[in-house]
């Protein structure tokens, strides 16, 4: 039985490709910190199209609805930043200097100290909360150092402002930078992939912020009735463990009930539990199906786990980047998904690749 030779011919053009490709990877990385800017600025300006589409439906003017819609976001960021940060620092710097005697009325075993960090000498930390906390309420210059240490300076911040204010201004921008960037025989398909993911992510976002909105308000005002210390803590805490499912309630009660316990006994510590599992059941009954169920937007799991990835590779910038690229590659593989069934489905065999 005679073996075919496999021959495989390596053109110039192919050697000059991977050159190109290993020279293209070799500049986007020596640039990678341009492209995060770049493609932040890309981002925060898809997220505000919808807001300036709504007020183009008045008549307004584009130009003028951008400098609303960035106006109106700007005021109620610095808003948080001065009315509501500060509080919340303050709660947490109690909740970390009370920490330790809640510890001990836990009664923890002397092999469970053993495990766990010593808390007394780990959270001298509330010193680093006090200090941002008065930059804050202290002065302009302090908001501006804080903002911009989150975009990696003050140069970044000012870039990305002025890169996504441009590409809100222009009705096309963002479609005209992807076209840029993209070879023109997969425009098309880009800037489809790119809208789908914008909308599944916005919907997401919208569904996401109502829903924690809602259970850390209840939450609070729970909290603030039974008297229990750092509710507005606890609430906050409660409301970012939504993005954890199924679990994330339970892991936000944790610290509640056990701050209960330690000021109020075991009475405190049960009438936080019922809190607890009434607005669950509130969420997931009643707000749960009605905001949430009718949102087609990334998985928790998906969510969560870009987000890690996000702070590792990049910081803040990768944490706001990240959902968004999850939510295209999310797109992209039910893409090629879709195209793999289509495939089988015209040889005549299922999505299993079994004969019909």
């Amino acid at each position: 039985m005679e073996r075919s030779a496999a021959s495989v011919t390596i053109t110039a053009g192919t050697i000059a490709m991977v050159f190109l490709f290993a020279a293209l990877a070799g500049l986007l990385w020596f640039l990678r910190d341009v492209v995060l800017i770049v493609l932040t600025a890309v981002v925060i300006a898809s997220a505000m199209e919808p807001g300036i589409v709504a007020l183009r439906r008045y008549r307004i003017n584009r130009v003028f609805s951008v400098i609303l819609i960035y106006a109106s976001v700007a005021a109620v960021f610095f808003s948080v930043l001065f009315l509501f940060l500060p509080p919340l620092l303050e709660d947490a710097i109690n909740f970390f200097s009370r920490l330790p005697a809640t510890l001990s009325a836990l009664s923890l075993s002397d092999a469970t100290h053993g495990l766990l960090p010593n808390f007394s000498a780990s959270f001298t930390s509330t010193d680093f909360l006090q200090s941002i906390s008065q930059s804050i309420s202290g002065a302009t210059g302090g908001i501006v150092s804080t903002v911009s240490s989150f975009f990696g300076g003050v140069t970044s911040f000012i870039l990305i402002a002025v890169f996504s204010f441009y590409f809100s201004v222009q009705e096309t921008g963002v479609d005209d930078f992807l076209r840029v960037v993209t070879p023109t025989a997969h425009q098309a398909y880009v800037l489809n992939l790119w809208k789908r993911s914008q909308d599944k992510i916005g919907k997401w976002m919208q569904g996401q912020l109502i829903l924690g909105a809602i259970v850390g308000v209840l939450l609070y005002l729970g909290l603030t009735i039974l008297g229990v210390p750092n509710a507005l803590l606890l609430a906050v805490i409660a409301a970012l463990f939504e993005l954890i499912p199924v679990f994330g309630q339970i892991l936000a009660a944790i610290p509640a009930v056990a701050i209960a316990f330690a000021d109020g006994g075991v009475t405190g510590a049960l009438l936080v539990t019922g809190l607890y599992v009434v607005v669950q059941q509130f969420e997931a009954h009643l707000i749960y199906p009605v905001v949430v169920k009718k949102v087609v937007g990334v998985p928790p799991l998906m969510v969560i786990l870009s987000l890690i990835v996000g702070a590792k590779l990049a910081g803040f910038l990768g944490i706001l980047l990240s959902v968004p690229i999850a939510g295209a590659i999310q797109e992209l593989v039910a893409d090629i998904d879709r195209r793999k069934t289509r495939e089988l489905s015209r040889q005549g065999l299922t999505p299993e690749g079994q004969p019909k």
